[in-house]
């Protein structure tokens, strides 16, 4: 999952994605260092904020 990639190449810390997104600081930790899978749901809610497909934002 490419999510800290995008994050970081748009410029946002953690904290600013989080409130970006009404996710927990530590919900997108666990999910950026591979601790957890988020459900398919908050994906599709990442992809379109980051305008990305699925496809790019899982492999």
């Amino acid at each position: 999952m490419k999510l800290k990639e995008l994050r970081q190449a748009k410029g946002m810390t953690r904290v600013q994605l989080s409130k970006a997104i009404d996710v927990p600081v530590r919900a997108l930790t666990r999910w950026e260092n591979g601790e957890t899978e988020m459900f398919l749901k908050t994906a599709v809610m990442l992809v379109e904020f980051f305008d990305v497909t699925l496809d790019e934002f899982v492999s």
